[in-house]
């Protein structure tokens, strides 16, 4: 079945001045990045184009059709010298207030698409820049690729449309622990971190804030025992989501940092290589941080390491433990937001082996 990309103009292809109309060629210029991306698109996926655009009042005294079809006319000339056409192009002249059924977010200038079994609608997306798009996408009962939100520029859309998402969940539920994690490695720092040891929460939002990655951790453990089969639990399900989530890691970076923290100077460099290991040269002289015993923090990275396939290399110095062990966790995520880095334009296995 055949796929759409349902894309936006005003905000998406060109930007949007104050006044939020094109009427004349000195407003008109092309959103950052949507030459290179939207023809790599058009050159290497099959996804239909079809232009949705809300154009309010068009053919009014407010908006006469002879300020907005030159530029109109213009803008898609120039976007077919970069070999970028449209399948279909739908405008819709309305003013919000007139409630039309053709204006978005309402689906009535798509429903040709929607109710014909020539289409995959579920693995088709809107590609625009605000909310009512959003909607719009909800109500065809398709995916959507907001340029407003976080991260997302026509770079990251190309790449997730090209490579895909990369989000994995490890359900591991054993009679010492019941763990459920999901990541995002193309996230924008979401946690949701619950594992009954406040510290070790706040070591894993770490990951996720500092990694840029989306982030859920929910761990219950036999804490009336004691925390090690909480913690080494934890890293286990963490390292199998981050290595599911990297699929065929073609494309990435694969390496991987040091920063200071205050007094503390830690340093995480890692592969992806696929053959886990782990170098720790850290140490701590208090016996627990919060909850969390300084002996586990060796034995959590040992088990991320192994469960990732990752070559791990820790050091850390300084005077304050809990800057010690805060910078190693925030070089872990510096380290793993540069490895999973994606390039699309260089689409292949990071090795001389051919495999990783």
């Amino acid at each position: 079945m055949k796929r759409i990309l349902f894309i936006d103009r005003d905000g998406t292809l060109i930007e949007e001045p104050a006044d939020e109309q094109i009427d004349s060629f000195e407003k008109l210029k092309f959103t950052k990045g949507v030459f290179r991306n939207l023809g790599f698109i058009r050159q290497h996926l099959d996804f239909e184009f079809v232009m949705v655009s809300n154009q309010d009042g068009l053919g009014t005294e407010s908006f006469p059709e002879d300020t907005f079809w030159p530029v109109h006319n213009f803008i898609l000339q120039t976007l077919e010298g970069e070999g970028i056409t449209f399948d279909d192009i739908l405008i819709d002249p309305h003013f919000p207030e007139d409630n039309a059924p053709t204006r978005k977010p309402n689906t009535g200038l798509v429903e040709k698409y929607i109710n014909n079994p020539d289409y995959d609608i579920a693995g088709s997306y809107v590609i625009g820049d605000r909310e009512t798009d959003r909607t719009f996408a909800q109500n065809i009962g398709c995916k959507s690729l907001i340029l407003s939100d976080d991260k997302m520029s026509w770079d990251k859309i190309c790449e997730l449309l090209f490579a895909g998402e990369r989000i994995a969940e490890v359900s591991r539920k054993t009679k010492e622990t019941d763990i459920y994690i999901k990541v995002n490695l193309d996230g924008t720092g979401r946690c949701d971190i619950s594992t009954g040891l406040g510290f070790f929460d706040h070591m894993l939002e770490q990951i996720g804030k500092h990694g840029m990655m989306d982030l859920t951790i929910h761990t219950k453990g036999d804490l009336e025992v004691d925390e090690h089969h909480t913690i080494e639990d934890t890293a286990i399900a963490l390292g199998e989501c981050i290595l599911t989530a990297l699929g065929d890691k073609r494309g990435i970076e694969r390496y991987g940092y040091c920063l200071p923290m205050d007094d503390c100077l830690c340093s995480v460099a890692l592969d992806f290589g696929g053959r886990p290991w782990l170098v720790w040269d850290a140490e701590f002289k208090r016996e627990k941080i919060g909850e969390m015993p300084t002996e586990m923090f060796l034995h959590f990275f040992k088990s991320l390491s192994d469960a990732a396939k990752m070559n791990l290399n820790i050091k850390a110095e300084g005077q304050n433990e809990h800057h010690k062990i805060e910078g190693i966790f925030k070089a872990l995520a510096r380290s793993l937001k540069m490895a999973v880095r994606r390039d699309i334009y260089h689409y292949e296995l990071p090795s001389t082996k051919g495999m990783l």
